[in-house]
């Protein structure tokens, strides 16, 4: 898909949840008509967006949801997987040997991670478990975990003992993630818990890469981590023109994997 196609079904997409929140629902033979598309650019739009929890599927069209609660580890996992090894090797190329850093937790984390375990004389501290297991049999990496509460579902080690631990270091990068990004770049999560920790990992860290796919400017999600202002790059598969130019107001240095959206 094209830069200008990319832009015109983001913004297609973003006017159906609009309307599912504003009437609670929605069906395709309205939808295809209030936005001059066919009824299977619909369906395809309604399955594509209740897979980013944004909407539920009925028949014949679709409810809003919540936007308060995110999918399934499982399931994140396999959505997007080409775009994340490729933001997972962009993100991975900006940490040098030798540097200290902090990996939180997510799917694209888990990416980058699989980037690194060629590098050497790297330091780093994480509350992914699952960063924890690809890393630390690597020769030449010293992989630190934080202690504190592990979710089960991702395996992520949060709470306040894991702030507290994270406090205790200083690190060269910090790599994060985030669950959706808003076009003024103000990122977000859906874990209270979660976002204390990554904020904590932000204060920390010298460098501040976030790294997400832009599936990600598609969702809505509670919890706001921080904004432009607290990172130096964003690595993601696609940028909005709105969210470049919010990255040079905020002097982000914005780097995209694929084609940019004009």
């Amino acid at each position: 898909m094209s830069g200008n196609a990319t832009d015109v079904a983001a913004a297609r997409h973003a006017r159906i949840v609009e309307l599912a929140r504003a009437g609670g629902t929605v069906s395709v033979e309205a939808l295809a008509q209030a936005l001059d598309v066919t009824p299977q650019t619909i369906r395809k739009d309604l399955t594509l967006l209740e897979r980013r929890s944004l909407l539920a599927r009925v028949h014949g069209g679709a409810v809003a949801t919540s936007g308060t609660a995110n999918l399934a580890y499982a399931e994140r996992r396999d959505l997007a997987v080409a775009a994340k090894q490729e933001i997972g090797a962009a993100a991975a190329d900006l940490v040098p040997d030798g540097a200290s850093l902090f990996i939180n937790i997510g799917t694209t984390a888990e990416a980058i991670a699989r980037h690194l375990v060629e590098r050497r004389r790297l330091m780093v501290i994480t509350n992914n478990l699952n960063v924890v297991d690809i890393l630390a049999e690597r020769p030449g990496i010293e992989v630190i975990a934080a202690g504190g509460r592990v979710r089960p579902d991702d395996r992520a080690v949060v709470g306040s003992i894991a702030m507290d631990f994270i406090r205790g270091f200083k690190v060269d990068f910090a790599l994060i993630g985030a669950s959706a990004i808003e076009p003024d770049g103000d990122f977000l999560d859906f874990d209270v818990d979660e976002v204390h920790v990554s904020r904590t990992i932000i204060r920390n860290a010298r460098n501040v890469i976030l790294a997400m796919d832009s599936s990600k400017a598609e969702r809505a999600a509670p919890v706001r981590i921080g904004s432009l202002a607290d990172i130096d790059w964003l690595v993601t598969d696609r940028a909005s023109s709105r969210l470049q130019e919010a990255c040079r107001f905020s002097q982000v240095e914005l780097i995209v994997t694929r084609k940019i959206a004009s």
